[in-house]
């Protein structure tokens, strides 16, 4: 009898059976040859993965947020101008972040389930001379889909280095890195890279690195300083042995694991999957009836959705039901919106079972606490989507 029920949150997801068995592998030492091979391996598949063939990866021992800090930490400057594009909470992460390094930091915040237009980040690149433009490409707060590859053309065309959190898209959502001239993409390994919480992963580019080699003043972080962190990623990437802060040894060799899965299954193919995941799990919304925080599928995550409880029912009896049913999900992490609305994960791993059993918890939820719907109509819509070619 399985009793462990089914982790359908935004992150730590369910992870193969392969990856968690590279974690049991007893601690190897983190100067062994197998090891520093496993590292060698990761850090190349990194810059496919992101394709970035040119790009410079790190793998640090650390959360999303602190990949967050090491791009804002290496690439900031005190005095320098910076631009947030916020949709959510962890747009307003950044622009925090960034205030402590010195940047006078300016912020475009979408109203809630929007992107900000194109147009506006064009006009307000154009009143300064900015050195640097982040945005969250999915915000896990509000499940919101950034347009990436156009945010990309106005960095490419202000001359402002752009950085992409996509700790809730990497690997899931389409990048282009290096095709679409984003400068850092960054991402946690807890979320669709398909890894147990503790890695901090980024791939900068070229000139990402040659910004932060003409730094005129140290970086405000120990820990996240490039000058510490780059000798260990080139001497793993030339098979060598190296120190400066003992690394997550058995998430790397899970990471290693990962991202062998990951590109076996091809990067097209998984942009692919992710896609019809998503379009699947917004239909079984629609046909419950249950609206969504994006204001238009267009610009709705596909590695997540974030749902508005029926104005009629309890979101937390809602969300007890759903795990007596089997399944875990996510309450709200907007502070104003917190108690109006779930958050259910669908990346990485997860298949089509795990995603009808997902929707079938969701039913028998809202029927439990009185909710009317059709029964197995969120069911219907979603498999009418899975079917198809």
């Amino acid at each position: 009898m399985k009793r462990r029920k089914l982790l359908m949150i935004p992150g730590p997801i369910e992870f193969e059976p392969e990856v968690m068995q590279a974690m049991s592998i007893p601690t190897t030492s983190h100067v062994a040859p197998d090891f520093i091979t496993s590292f060698k391996n990761a850090l190349e598949m990194m810059k496919k993965v992101w394709l970035a063939p040119s790009g410079q990866p790190f793998i640090i021992a650390g959360t999303g947020t602190l990949a967050m800090d090491m791009a804002g930490a290496n690439l900031i400057e005190p005095g320098d101008n910076a631009l947030v594009i916020s949709t959510g909470y962890f747009g307003e992460r950044y622009f925090e972040l960034l205030k402590r390094y010195g940047a006078n930091v300016d912020i475009l915040s979408a109203e809630v389930g929007n992107i900000v237009p194109m147009e506006q980040i064009d006009e307000q690149l154009s009143k300064k001379n900015y050195k640097l433009l982040t945005f969250t490409h999915v915000d896990t707060s509000t499940a919101v889909l950034n347009d990436a590859k156009s945010i990309g053309q106005l960095g490419q065309k202000h001359n402002v280095l752009t950085i992409l959190d996509g700790v809730c898209s990497v690997a899931g959502e389409e990048i282009r890195q290096e095709e679409w001239g984003i400068d850092v993409v960054l991402t946690a390994s807890q979320k669709a890279i398909g890894v147990p919480p503790g890695l901090a992963l980024l791939v900068a580019s070229g000139k990402a690195m040659d910004t932060w080699r003409n730094r005129k003043t140290p970086v405000r972080n120990y820990y996240a300083d490039w000058e510490n962190w780059l000798p260990i990623m080139e001497a793993y990437s030339n098979e060598k042995p190296s120190y400066f802060g003992t690394p997550a040894v058995n998430l790397v060799q899970a990471l290693e694991v990962s991202l062998r899965l990951i590109l076996e299954e091809g990067m097209e193919n998984r942009f692919l999957r992710h896609q019809k995941t998503g379009i699947a799990f917004r239909a079984a919304m629609d046909a419950l009836n249950i609206d969504i925080l994006p204001v238009n599928n267009k610009i709705a995550a596909n590695t997540l959705t974030g749902a508005y409880y029926p104005k009629e029912i309890n979101g937390n009896e809602l969300l007890a039901a759903i795990g007596k049913a089997g399944v875990i999900t996510a309450g709200g992490l907007l502070n104003d919106l917190k108690t109006t609305y779930f958050r259910i994960g669908h990346m990485g791993a997860v298949n089509r079972s795990d995603l009808l059993a997902t929707i079938s918890a969701i039913e028998y939820g809202l029927e439990s606490t009185g909710y009317k719907i059709e029964k197995g109509s969120g069911l219907k819509a979603a498999q009418e989507i899975l079917n198809k070619q």
